[in-house]
């Protein structure tokens, strides 16, 4: 089955999403999806107060003069927006947007907040949902015009500091996408024409979907003082001088990193969920027979003593064992236990692994120790079958004729490229218009440049290494 039929398939047949909200690119988030997103927000907004960062909530709309205010923002955003142009039988005197992104709402009371070293840092996060007018077709999760996210901003004293920050945001994506979602992924420093709006500059994570197409799941930018400037967003230094503060913005998508991690570990069956982020994290199956249904309900209550702590649903109902296997594999739950007139008899259960089926007889008492081995087992071995994929699709080319036949093995592609700067573009844009490809940008931290090498589009001397990929 190709990844876009199987796709469809699961977000209907496991009670994912309800498409059939009567406005395009808006989904219904079921709570089977739902559950599993929460836990990702935990999860991201833990780090994000580790790291000193503070939960924040703005108005979801923007005056119309805040969105204008910076050249570039609204030169990238315009086109993106939803306006709202009346309230009741009214005409508003002054438009509004639905937040695409919150710079334009949160700085001009940065302004009123920060006045002096001592206000500095400044590290705030909101959770919840921009809305971007997307032109393109939508998909769920992937694809739409309400997106749920994260997303952070920062106001810091030096250049220095700004870029440390840049840094730990991409250390927090690896800690939360890579090692707690098991979601491989790679960084680059987005070219100049393909930078957030407003920026100096971008940096990006993108991962692999199965068919090979990247996604980008999380973006930290550099803002720079550009949006300072425009806000007047100063603080007065040791001297008694005033400057203006040096900023950084960051966006987790929520919504695409859900979409990756139901993707990316889902087989022939259905889902696969990690025992962290299932919302069930054990299904209890009791197989009946016509006598005996008493007999074991009394001890499934005593398995499910051993198995406090843990997310766990005990299906009663009348649907026969095959029915429920089926069903819960479905689902992705990660641990399976069965419980049938032999395993009363033994005062034992049968443990199922969810991603190879395995199966493995455990007595009462080693239970509770047996199911985390089972869940970190797991995990461990998604996570490194995820990794060795990603890794698999990293190609190398140095012709434009090997660039389009590597491409069509899916994943990126590494060449020698004249310039990400702006100057570069026109090379950009041959790729794009002959291979539908993007290029994504130079890997960061930057890897070794090339030496003697030539842009594989103008055969001019190549500065960097980019990497090509067909993207969502």
């Amino acid at each position: 089955m190709e990844f876009s039929e199987w796709y469809t398939n699961i977000l209907k047949e496991a009670g994912l999403v309800d498409i059939r909200y009567n406005v395009k690119g808006f989904l219904v988030v079921l709570p089977w999806a739902m559950k599993t997103i929460k836990l990702i927000y935990d999860v991201y907004e833990n780090e994000l107060e580790k790291d000193g960062h503070a939960p924040i909530k703005f108005p979801v709309v923007i005056p119309e003069t805040n969105l204008r205010a910076e050249k570039e923002h609204i030169k990238g955003f315009e086109g993106e927006v939803f306006w709202v142009t009346r309230a009741g039988f009214n005409e508003l005197e002054e438009r509004l947007v639905l937040r695409p992104t919150s710079e334009t709402a949160m700085y001009p009371l940065f302004a009123l907040w920060i006045k002096g070293k001592k206000d500095l840092p400044l590290k705030v996060y909101q959770s919840g949902e921009v809305w971007r007018y997307e032109t393109k077709a939508t998909r769920p999760f992937i694809r739409v015009r309400e997106i749920l996210w994260i997303e952070t901003h920062d106001a810091f004293a030096t250049k220095e500091e700004m870029m440390e920050q840049v840094k730990k945001d991409i250390m927090i994506a690896e800690r939360v996408i890579q090692e707690k979602c098991g979601i491989p992924f790679m960084v680059f420093q987005r070219p100049q024409w393909d930078k957030f709006a407003g920026a100096d500059n971008t940096y990006a994570a993108d991962t692999i979907m199965p068919d090979g197409k990247v996604l980008q799941i999380a973006t930290t930018h550099e803002l720079g003082q550009n949006f300072s400037r425009v806000f007047d967003i100063k603080y007065m230094d040791d001297d008694g001088k005033k400057e203006f503060v040096w900023q950084t913005c960051y966006g987790p998508g929520i919504s695409r990193i859900y979409a990756a991690l139901i993707s990316l570990f889902g087989d022939e069956k259905g889902l696969v969920l990690s025992f962290h982020f299932a919302p069930f994290q054990v299904v209890l199956v009791p197989v009946y027979k016509t006598d005996n249904k008493k007999k074991i309900d009394e001890y499934a209550e005593k398995v499910l003593s051993h198995l406090e702590g843990f997310r766990v649903y005990y299906d009663r109902s009348e649907k026969t064992p095959g029915f429920k296997y089926n069903y819960w594999e479905m689902k992705g739950v990660p641990i399976r236990i069965e419980i049938g007139e032999r395993e009363v008899d033994s005062e034992k259960v049968v443990i199922v692994r969810r991603d190879n089926r395995e199966k493995k007889s455990v007595g009462l008492k080693d239970l509770k120790v047996e199911v985390e081995r089972c869940a970190e087992q797991m995990f461990l071995d998604m996570k490194n079958k995820a990794r060795k994929r990603f890794d698999s699709l990293i190609h190398e080319a140095e012709k434009m004729d090997e660039v389009e036949k590597k491409l069509g093995f899916g994943g990126f592609v590494k060449v020698p490229f004249c310039s990400i700067e702006m100057d570069g573009k026109g090379c950009y844009e041959k790729i794009k218009e002959r291979m539908h490809a993007e290029v994504r940008g130079i890997k960061f931290p930057e890897e070794e440049k090339p030496k003697n090498k030539k842009c594989v589009v103008c055969g001019k001397t190549a500065k960097h290494f980019v990497y090509l990929a067909r993207q969502y």
